[in-house]
């Protein structure tokens, strides 16, 4: 018997945010001076995004909470960043479950539990509660949140549902991460938070997850294995406080070094001692920043063309926290160049420094139609695969929670 993932959904807000057009609007902000500028400059310039998604709305727009008057950003309070939280992650965890649903051709009704993620806010009775309650999933359904794991969150989440479907064969475990980073943003001098503000955005993914045989003609994703790692160092450079003006993360420049340093013996630990380049034909790395993947890349030795879907999210989507690494994963269910059979290596990175791994199979659904492919070839395939559009969560969306 073996867990599977049936189907992704992901949703994003509306409201698009250009990296230029962040640049420009956190450089002009008062009190930046001519060193903080170009520090600002080269963050965003070299972040390899090129938009994001932000529940506070479209920079130099005005009307929102942190751009009152659509050029300066103000300073709320940790319960004003709170409320906007409270507000918006229902309907766009909403947004990404009802996708991932209809992907898997599962109905509500047939939820059996509900495992939630995220670490960019809280209330209670939270998300989890209304997506039962808004859904159609069962008031029986059995609910748990894991809170504040940061940006590795996804896997534990996985992890968790794969448990609750090898204990009981029957269970329908519906996955949701919803991250609202962007709520947490400020204007700093400090280069660790300028950073935050360059690669941060807002995105929920969402997963159906079961031990029951899928649909026919729907792709899905085989879980294995799945690991924790933490590295010898790194707990000074990755953190997530509460402030008193929001959530502070601390993301130092050592965090690449330190992941480029040891993700080797993670992956072989993962792979129990086998061959990278011959054990794994895809990898679903979560892109923490451009400089976390290119370390990645030169640390475990991969082709340039390897973290193609990875690098793909990272441009379209900015880094969404836990959420990130099911858009990189619903990508790749929709790439129709991986053939039938792919293992799939994936990583993700949270505070401490932790290093979450699962180790995934993809099946098209339409076995025998594709043959193995060696993993350069198929990354290069990936370059030309379509982004799954994300479901953007309207206002009609935002009505019903």
């Amino acid at each position: 018997m073996s867990t599977k993932i049936l189907s992704i959904g992901t949703a994003v807000p509306t409201a698009r945010l250009d990296q230029w057009r962040a640049r420009d609007f956190f450089a002009a902000q008062p009190g930046v001076d001519r060193l903080t500028a170009r520090l600002i400059g080269a963050a965003f310039d070299q972040s390899a995004i090129e938009h994001r998604y932000s529940v506070i709305g479209q920079i130099g727009s005005g009307g929102t909470l942190f751009s009152a008057d659509g050029e300066l950003l103000s300073v709320p309070s940790t319960g004003e960043r709170n409320a906007v939280y409270r507000r918006e992650a229902p309907p766009l965890s909403a947004a990404a479950a009802r996708e991932a649903l209809d992907r898997a051709g599962v109905d509500a009704a047939e939820i059996t539990h509900v495992v939630t993620a995220s670490c960019t806010g809280f209330f209670a009775p939270g998300p989890d509660y209304l997506l039962v309650k808004h859904l159609g999933v069962p008031v029986t359904a059995q609910r748990t949140h894991i809170g504040f794991m940061g940006c590795a969150a996804a896997f534990p989440a996985l992890r968790t549902a794969q448990a609750i479907a090898e204990a009981s064969p029957g269970a329908m475990v519906l996955v949701v991460c919803t991250e609202l980073c962007s709520l947490h943003i400020r204007s700093s001098r400090d280069p660790e938070q300028i950073v935050a503000s360059a690669v941060f955005g807002d995105g929920a993914g969402a997963a159906v997850v079961t031990a029951a045989d899928p649909r026919p003609g729907r792709p899905w994703l085989d879980a294995g294995a799945f690991s924790t790692a933490i590295t010898a160092e790194g707990e000074q450079d990755m953190d997530w406080t509460i402030g008193d003006t929001g959530f502070e993360m601390r993301l130092t420049s050592e965090v690449p070094r330190i992941i480029g340093r040891e993700i080797a013996g993670v992956v072989e630990a993962m792979l129990g001692g086998g061959d990278p380049l011959r054990e794994v034909d895809v990898w679903a790395v979560h892109p923490g920043g451009r400089s976390v993947l290119d370390r990645v890349q030169s640390g475990v030795g991969l082709p340039e063309e390897s973290l193609a879907h990875s690098r793909a999210v990272l441009r379209d989507f900015g880094n969404m926290s836990s959420a990130t690494i099911l858009f990189i994963l619903q990508r790749m269910l929709a790439d129709d160049s991986i053939p039938d059979g792919a293992r799939i290596a994936g990583l993700c990175f949270g505070p401490g420094l932790t290093v979450e791994t699962a180790k995934l199979t993809l099946h098209t659904g339409t076995a025998g139609t594709a043959s193995r492919s060696g993993p350069a070839e198929q990354g290069k395939q990936a370059v030309r695969s379509e982004q799954v559009p994300p479901a953007a969560i309207s206002e009609a969306q935002r009505e019903l929670v």
